[in-house]
């Protein structure tokens, strides 16, 4: 399978597919049943790091969301390299489910912090800060999700996929498979982009990705595949962006961000089937 996901890891195309094949049979046994469908339009808090703001993920999936006829208002709290513990320690994110009455809250933790990779304190660190967002958004009645990250070796992707489900397991939370998914699609075409032009961060399929994930994840189905513009600031790795409250489409801190982005019915409509296949396996 080749792609560009495939050129990143180095490793054979053939064993490649199969190690995905594997891998996407055992996230089916680490699922996490999905929350109810949303019962109202409301406002969707995203909070996270540049996993979640470059591109502007919050903004895909309000774009997503509006096309199909479901207006809902998104906002972040997001900062390059933040981790969820920090948003727990400096109370940003209570003050904000306090004030602000959300929907919905889903959070990203850093790329790697679940498996440890940040020293032996780092995933306990963060387990117990998606408990307490938990805790903090059930006070309110805001649903609350966990949003997977990704690794791109295969024994990385799956011991990730573990450390996320379980982490949102151990706190009652629905958990979004990212990962595992991303691997799937590699192979979908050389048209996509999975990656932003530095190699790390996500680039504007793989968001699409996520908002159709988040999308299904909140309202119980997947969006239907329609031509889709996403009106707001584009962020880069280089944003202007602190862990202060902010709306995804409210005017970007560097006059020199893009405002837009463009997919097409044919890309949401890949993307979205690879999504049905994997929940079928």
């Amino acid at each position: 399978m080749y792609s560009q996901v495939g050129h990143l890891t180095g490793v054979d195309t053939c064993s490649e597919f199969m190690r995905t094949l594997i891998l996407l049979a055992l996230v089916f046994l680490l699922s996490v049943t999905p929350c109810s469908a949303l019962e109202e339009q409301g406002r969707v808090l995203f909070v996270g790091n540049s996993l979640t703001y470059v591109g502007n993920l919050p903004a895909v999936f309000a774009a997503l969301a509006e096309a199909n006829g479901k207006p809902i208002a998104s906002d972040m709290i997001v900062r390059g390299g933040a981790t969820l513990s920090g948003r727990v320690i400096d109370g940003s994110v209570a003050r904000a489910i306090s004030d602000e009455k959300y929907t919905a809250v889903v959070v990203q933790e850093r790329g790697g912090d679940l498996m440890c990779l940040f020293g032996p304190d780092s995933c306990v660190q963060s387990r117990r800060a998606i408990k307490s967002l938990v805790e903090r958004a059930n006070e309110t009645g805001a649903k609350i999700v966990l949003l997977g990250t990704y690794q791109f070796q295969p024994d990385a992707a799956l011991r990730l996929v573990e450390h996320e489900a379980a982490a949102a397991q151990e706190a009652g939370i629905p958990y979004i498979e990212v990962s595992l998914k991303l691997w799937q699609l590699g192979g979908a075409g050389p048209e996509f982009t999975w990656l932003a032009n530095d190699g790390m961060h996500p680039g504007k399929d793989l968001l699409l990705l996520d908002a159709s994930l988040v999308y299904q994840a909140l309202f119980g189905s997947l969006p239907r595949p329609k031509p889709l513009t996403v009106t707001a600031p584009i962020y880069g790795s280089t944003s202007g962006l602190t862990e202060s409250l902010r709306q995804s489409d409210a005017p970007p801190p560097l006059p020199d961000t893009p405002r837009e982005v463009l997919y097409t019915d044919e890309t949401i409509e890949k993307i979205l089937s690879v999504i049905n296949r994997a929940g079928s396996n």
